[in-house]
């Protein structure tokens, strides 16, 4: 990254590597067996950029993205018009979704909406969205689904969750049977059926919080800084909001220009940040605009520091805050006033 004085100076840069998504994509295909995969691209692909994360899944093998929202699936379909796009949640956007050639899911009772493609959802056990029975499928009911709970952390409940929506799909066999999210679909095979529905794997972020490579997959999101301030903080001085540290002997201080504006969240003081390469902890109290680091000697201003990348984990972050990398990730700000972004293909 390179900081120039000529030209505005960005507090943070965010790299996306769609080439890791494309990478993921197919390490999920190989792992579903001959079920399709189903790109999961909601909350703008998990903080990634969801139109370029869509058309990078779609690339390696993709056979249909997965939103939140009608508003969601309509800008995807703007950039992608040849795409079969899934809405997920309930919406009462019908006109909209039949203009944008949307596919939507029903999960609460009612009427099941005519001149749409339908997935009806079952709950099986997350006790959210999902109807308590399987209504007989009309013509235009394209699939049958459900949603695990646990399939990252007790599969012996998420076997359970698969047998009920075995049982219940039984009858209808010539419908898309899907149930499994990235955790199922790395670890569970039963669950598979036709397609999956896989979003954090997709990014090269463990659905089990752990390393992501014990799955062969590779982080797609880099966040990089810099130092914007050094100096020696003197015996029995403290830095931050609340004198959370305080310095018990010299100590050089450096002052990354993010914070919890920018992603940085409060609850990772005390994370680690690497400094020209050097992993170096987060001292204090994470303020809206910036984070102090402890340094073990004198740098220059301007030398490089990573949040996220070279071997840093987005998951690492997530153990200290107490969280899942999910969070971290969705709750990263690339908005251009506060971060340039930079998409590698």
């Amino acid at each position: 990254m390179r900081w120039r004085e000529t030209s505005p100076v960005h507090r943070s840069e965010i790299t996306i590597d769609l080439g890791a998504v494309r990478h993921n994509a197919r390490r999920l295909l190989e792992a579903l067996e001959g079920a399709e995969l189903w790109a999961v691209v909601k909350a703008n692909g998990y903080g990634h950029g969801a139109t370029n994360v869509a058309r990078a899944a779609v690339d390696a093998g993709a056979s249909a993205l997965c939103v939140v929202t009608v508003a969601e699936a309509v800008e995807l379909r703007r950039e992608l018009p040849e795409a079969r796009i899934i809405v997920m949640c309930p919406t009462d956007e019908l006109a909209e979704a039949r203009e944008a050639r949307l596919e939507l899911v029903v999960s609460v009772s009612g009427e099941i909406p005519e001149g749409i493609p339908v997935h009806l959802k079952l709950d099986t056990g997350m006790g959210r969205w999902g109807l308590a029975e399987l209504p007989p499928p009309p013509a235009n009911v394209v699939g049958l689904m459900s949603h695990l709970a646990t399939a990252d952390t007790d599969p012996a409940f998420a076997r359970q969750q698969i047998e009920r929506f075995r049982e219940a799909t039984e009858p209808y066999p010539h419908l898309t049977r899907h149930i499994a999210n990235s955790a199922a679909a790395l670890q569970l095979p039963d669950a598979r059926f036709d397609a999956a529905r896989c979003g954090i794997a997709l990014y090269g972020i463990s659905p089990f919080n752990t390393d992501p490579t014990e799955h062969d997959l590779r982080p797609a999101l880099s966040w990089r800084s810099r130092l914007a301030r050094v100096f020696l903080l003197p015996p029995g001085e403290s830095t931050g909001y609340g004198r959370r540290f305080v310095a018990e002997r010299p100590t050089w201080i450096g002052i990354v220009p993010v914070g919890y504006a920018d992603g940085f969240r409060r609850d990772m003081s005390g994370t680690q940040v690497l400094v020209a390469g050097e992993p170096r902890g987060a001292v204090g109290t994470v303020s809206m605009d910036a984070v102090a680091v402890e340094l073990d000697r004198e740098l220059p201003v301007g030398t490089p520091v990573t949040i996220v990348g070279d071997g840093l984990l987005i998951e690492r972050h997530a153990w200290v805050a107490g969280t899942i990398g999910y969070e971290i990730a969705c709750g990263i700000n690339s908005h251009p006033a506060r971060a340039r972004r930079v998409v590698v293909d």
